[in-house]
């Protein structure tokens, strides 16, 4: 048993702990990762702010929000013509807050041209209530632009979901180049916070080779946790629910809750490490 002194010690430890979800390749479940670590880290207890910066949306209807029905989106929100307060929106679990996104953020590029400072634009609106929430969650659009350089200055570590197929590795090394960059350049703080595998399918040699591929060529962490290829997953966001809301017991559930886990957990073993 987990004495009241510990949970209030890690809690301390991860607040306001920001994360970006990034990778430039489509498909790779970015947005299901985005979604489901922000819902099982709500679930643990956490008070967690999602932040879609991915113009198609997905998280945020994902997390049970309608997005014709949205007033305020963080599009309005960077260009300063609504608050952080007024954009954001409730989900469909406790504790767990989004500033939603649509198709107009795809315009955001071309509007901030010009603007002094405009890696920092989402930073700067997030640093004053960062201390408000345990998690804050980023889901980046699949690309590396400016709307992606505003996560990385604003998040303290970027997490990297790799799908098990076999063009695994490429352009991670461009990642890896962007993360660099904005480290030196931008936001010296940002770490890699790890690499998770997706879609894993324990039928095929693939999946277990491009595994074991990525490790040995790969000098990251690696989360011990590796989601499985689940139908259940993939059926979740069209009903607007997280799959620990959606189907509880089902093995993508289970593999969240346990990348959830090891988020907290590093968290907690960064923090002794600095002394």
């Amino acid at each position: 048993n987990v004495s009241r002194e510990t949970i209030f010690c890690i809690e301390r430890i991860n607040m306001g702990r920001t994360i970006a979800i990034a990778n430039q390749k489509g498909g790779v479940g970015k947005t299901t990762t985005a979604i489901n670590l922000a819902a099982c880290l709500a679930e643990k207890g956490n008070t967690v702010l999602v932040i879609d910066i991915d113009p198609q949306g997905n998280t945020t209807s994902g997390l049970g929000i309608n997005k014709k029905k949205l007033k305020e989106t963080v599009y309005d929100m960077m260009l300063g013509e609504c608050t952080l307060e007024e954009c954001k929106a409730k989900s469909c679990m406790k504790n767990l807050y989004v500033l939603p996104s649509d198709v107009d953020l795809a315009g955001a590029e071309i509007e901030l041209i010009g603007i002094d400072n405009r890696e920092f634009i989402l930073k700067k609106l997030i640093d004053p209530v960062r201390d408000q929430y345990d998690f804050i969650i980023i889901d980046c659009p699949p690309s590396l632009n400016m709307l992606t350089v505003n996560a990385m200055t604003t998040a303290n570590t970027v997490l990297v979901p790799i799908q098990c197929e076999y063009y695994a590795l490429e352009g991670l090394s461009q990642l890896m180049h962007t993360i660099d960059l904005v480290q030196k350049r931008l936001n010296p703080d940002l770490e890699m916070e790890g690499v998770v595998f997706t879609m894993y399918d324990a039928r095929t040699n693939l999946s277990l080779q491009v595994v074991e591929n990525v490790k040995k060529n790969l000098k990251q962490n690696i989360y011990k946790t590796i989601i499985p290829r689940n139908v259940r997953l993939a059926e979740a966001p069209s009903h607007g629910l997280p799959i620990n809301l959606y189907d509880s017991k089902s093995a993508g559930a289970e593999g969240y809750r346990q990348l959830a886990d090891e988020v907290i957990e590093r968290g907690v073993r960064d923090w002794y490490s600095e002394f």
